[in-house]
């Protein structure tokens, strides 16, 4: 298990440069101006000039190196183009943690009902629970963000009275936000769950743990989910990371001041150094995650530690 985690994190660096790299590329192909604002007027020349000397905003090559080497030396995301005064680390200082705060409640209401649901249909398969936990599983995966956030806005702070709309600050302004986010995180684990748990309870040693007499309860919740939660343990590394970073349409719709929206603001706006700050992050969410998720594989099943 230590030479995995050591493997992983000697390739770290380097799918790092690779998505630095590629994110670049496409930042650049990008049509318009950095330098234009939303209404199409350019700068005078003088202006233009200046800043594209600054930047290297006139020479690829140039621009790749010199925001390469910010990032490695100092850890410097650059200036915003689009927010005039900011930078690149101050956004992140300001919208990252939103993001974060809004992803960990997403996954942990998405492990609550997924695991819930997916132990559910799989102790009574075909029941009218198992065709609940399925339904819910069909709607999270299907039915869009946007609808779903639509849905529960009308439902609780215009029908019900219950919460505001498109308002944060207060701890209860994140829980319908981040039921919206969980939805189809918690549809996938709970499939990933239920033919887990379908498979785990078919075991031998289910049948042994049965016949020395331990409650179905003990059976189930000790001995069958624990093997039946390494695929739930396999997804939860990049969709924790894909949480985190926030979802812009939820956010969009309840007014979220993550960074979703700085990022759809960075792509409209060619802010490349918005756009390689937010990716990077992204990325390093992602591999620290799934770092995250190799090593409690270990503690999960000790079979593996010792493979």
């Amino acid at each position: 298990m230590m030479r995995l985690l050591l493997n992983r994190l000697i390739q770290a660096p380097i799918v790092l440069l690779a998505v630095y790299t590629i994110t670049f590329a496409l930042a650049w192909a990008l049509p318009g101006s950095a330098v234009m604002n939303d209404e199409g007027k350019r700068p005078p020349p003088e202006v233009i000039a200046a800043m594209e000397a600054r930047y290297s905003l006139h020479d690829p090559a140039a621009f790749y190196v010199q925001y390469l080497r910010g990032v490695i030396t100092r850890l410097d995301f650059g200036p915003s183009l689009r927010y005039t005064d900011w930078t690149v680390n101050d956004i992140l200082a300001g919208s990252l943690p939103v993001s974060v705060i809004l992803g960990l409640a997403a996954m942990l209401i998405a492990l609550v009902i997924g695991v819930a649901a997916g132990v559910i249909g799989a102790w009574k398969p075909g029941s009218a629970l198992d065709w609940a936990a399925t339904l819910l599983a069909l709607v999270g995966i299907s039915t869009p963000a946007f609808v779903i956030g639509a849905g529960l806005l009308l439902l609780f702070p215009v029908t019900l009275g219950i919460g505001r709309v498109a308002s944060w600050g207060r701890p209860q302004d994140i829980l319908l936000p981040a039921l919206t986010l969980s939805l189809p995180f918690a549809a996938s684990i709970a499939r990933l769950t239920r033919m887990g748990m379908l498979e785990a309870l078919q075991a031998d040693y289910i049948r042994t743990a049965r016949a020395k007499g331990l409650p179905e309860s003990a059976v189930i919740l000790r001995h069958a989910l624990k093997n039946a939660f390494l695929p739930v343990l396999s997804y939860l590394g990049p969709a924790s990371a894909a949480a985190m970073t926030g979802s812009f349409v939820v956010e969009k719709v309840f007014n979220v001041p993550g960074l979703g929206q700085h990022f759809v603001s960075a792509v409209l706006n060619k802010d490349l150094f918005l756009i390689m700050g937010v990716v990077l992050v992204y990325a390093a969410m992602l591999i620290g995650f799934n770092l995250a998720v190799d090593a409690l594989y270990g503690w999960v099943d000790p079979r593996i530690g010792r493979g």
